[in-house]
């Protein structure tokens, strides 16, 4: 591969860093701010040279201008500012584009952060509910854990979020990024409208190709999930750093209540935390008019794909070709081969999602390099659209450390939206490159099978159609409450259905239907086991 990139316009990562909180009222800008400030910390000069700040969306209210805030907060004067849509691919998408800008000429530094302060807003909504107050936290000291766990930075504010925008004189920020919905009207109509509902269904689908029975799925995912909580065990910004057993993540004991088949609480995303990353992303000329060149990270590629939009339009829920196809490009576009990569980090908010990129970029479960860096989502922490800058950010320590090359994924809404970053200690002998994947996605788009919204099946016994993904989802009691899927119909559309209205869920207990019979009715559709 030519390389289009000069020398001192390649893309590399300086600096990044984490916050958390555990203690205290904090808002999710107070947590950018905070790892933000630890970021500068490692290469001060950079701060008045930032040319453009990029926020991952933030799920709380932080109002219209969240990247202009901020920029204020950490005085920077005269930067672009702009945030994204929602998507946990965002993170990565923002370093692909800073990279790209970087490489292009047309960007000299750019900061990306995110953070999320989900904790704080449970404590403060409990607190509001007793008729308390919430109170500010106190700051700690900045890059490593503070009293009680805190990481805030020295200076960086400690309170309550407010709503900055344009009643601050800030203009509202750009958004990037896809804003499609995750789910369309098939979907809604079977209430399969969160994550911990779709993503179990994905996961029946692997179940069934592996000949595995809903409990002997959780038993073989605790052994894969226990693996990331070693992980997180050793890292020092993990929520939960302690190691679990198989035994313990799989077993419906001790708490961990099924949530939806076949997953218990401890196999899902954990999002009530309080955590912020933050990365600087430079041009090396940048970087070594500032003095940090020499614990530069390179990025070396970076590709997008999407999976046909809509969960129940697939016509495999237990795969992703995006993923295939994003990180066949961006390894493409490195000129480097799986077997190239000294680390991985796979999304990972349920285990489907790390089943279906290990599949998919072509390593083993049991890769002894590992599949994270953090001990991902369920046990490091999952805050919000930003758990893959945490990644990023863990990613290049490593790398600087240790030297090597890794690859980082980011997954957005439904295993929907993909990102993937090629990393290295070394710089491209060919420049930065994004992936091409536009014959890739065409392919993809074109595979979208039709739904039925069930208007048009006869008669009241409706049509009978072959189940490609279930799910029993349970309420905190402990109760079967639904048990929706997707089925094949006879002429090949897809159908997403609940259970009939009447029917109990409770006999579905423990049964993966992928592959029986169903008989389908009405609009919405329901179903009556055939």
């Amino acid at each position: 591969m030519v390389n289009s990139t000069p020398a001192d316009r390649l893309p590399v990562i300086v600096a990044g860093a984490h916050s958390i909180e555990r203690d205290g009222i904090f808002g999710p800008l107070d947590l950018a701010a905070s790892a933000a400030e630890a970021a500068f910390s490692k290469a001060p000069a950079l701060r008045t040279k930032v040319q453009q700040v990029s926020l991952v969306n933030v799920l709380s209210r932080v109002g219209t201008s969240p990247a202009g805030e901020l920029a204020r907060r950490l005085h920077i004067e005269g930067a672009r500012t702009e945030t994204t849509t929602i998507g946990g691919n965002t993170p990565q998408l923002l370093v692909n584009r800073a990279a790209r800008a970087i490489a292009a000429g047309e960007l000299d530094v750019a900061l990306v952060l995110g953070a999320e302060a989900q904790r704080s807003s449970k404590e403060r909504r409990a607190l509001r509910a007793a008729g308390g107050i919430a109170p500010a936290g106190g700051p700690g000291p900045a890059g490593g854990p503070g009293p009680a766990g805190s990481s805030h930075a020295p200076g960086a504010p400690s309170h309550a979020p407010g709503a900055p925008g344009e009643e601050d004189g800030l203009p509202p920020d750009p958004v990037i990024g896809d804003d499609r919905p995750g789910v369309g009207p098939a979907e809604m109509a079977a209430n399969l409208i969160v994550p911990v509902h779709i993503y179990p269904l994905f996961e029946s689908a692997i179940a069934a190709k592996a000949g595995r029975s809903f409990a002997e799925q959780r038993a073989f995912l605790g052994n894969l999930m226990a693996r990331f909580t070693d992980v997180a065990a050793k890292h020092p910004f993990a929520w939960f750093p302690e190691p679990a057993s198989a035994e313990e993540l799989s077993g419906t004991g001790n708490g961990n209540r099924l949530v939806a088949e076949p997953y218990p609480k401890r196999m899902c995303a954990f999002l009530s935390v309080d955590q912020g990353a933050a990365v600087i992303v430079c041009s090396l000329a940048a970087a070594k008019d500032a003095g940090v060149d020499a614990g530069a990270v390179f990025c070396w590629s970076g590709a997008e794909a999407t999976d046909v939009w809509f969960p129940t339009a697939r016509p495999d829920p237990g795969s992703s070709p995006a993923i295939a196809a994003a990180a066949s490009a961006a390894l493409g576009a490195a000129g480097k081969g799986v077997d190239d990569m000294s680390l991985f980090d796979l999304y990972s908010c349920f285990p489907c999602a790390v089943e279906m990129g290990a599949e998919a970029i072509g390593v083993p479960l049991d890769d002894p390099r590992g599949l994270t860096v953090t001990g991902g989502l369920p046990y490091f922490g999952g805050p919000g659209n930003n758990y893959t800058l945490h990644a990023i950010v863990t990613a290049a320590d490593r790398l600087r450390e240790h030297g090597g090359m890794g690859l980082v994924t980011g997954l957005g809404w439904y295993a929907t939206k993909h990102s993937v970053g090629i990393f290295g200690s070394e710089p491209p002998a060919s420049g930065w490159h994004l992936g091409d994947t536009s014959d890739a996605q065409a392919r993809i788009d074109a595979s979208a099978l039709a739904v039925s919204d069930g208007s048009d099946f006869s008669g009241d016994s409706g049509e009978v159609a072959v189940v490609v993904a279930s799910t029993v989802v349970y309420g905190p009691d402990g109760a079967a409450s639904g048990a929706p899927l997707i089925a094949r119909l006879p002429d090949g559309r897809h159908v997403a259905a609940a259970l009939a209205d009447g029917q109990d869920p409770a006999p579905l207990a423990g049964r993966n239907l992928v592959g029986e019979p169903v008989r389908v009715s009405g609009s919405p559709p329901r179903y009556h086991l055939a």
